[in-house]
């Protein structure tokens, strides 16, 4: 499954948010060495209950949007 996901770094919490066609992506840490990535990968996972391994940033990986692949 593909997922456009906005992402806003420095937010006060980790949260997603469902918006329209797109998911809303709130991380706690700055977009800094791959660290925001890293945060979104975990943030997807745990959201839509799989691992880590099967969440995969397939475009977008210095911007702000990005899509992302879930599963196998």
């Amino acid at each position: 499954m593909l997922v456009d996901v906005k992402v806003i770094p420095k937010s006060s919490r980790n949260l997603i948010k469902q918006e329209a066609a797109r998911l809303k992506a709130y991380l706690t840490v700055a977009p800094e060495k791959g660290k925001a990535n890293q945060a979104l990968i975990e943030l997807i996972a745990e959201h839509y209950n799989v691992k880590k391994s099967q969440v995969r940033i397939v475009k977008g990986a210095r911007s702000a949007l990005k899509v992302v692949s879930i599963g196998k």
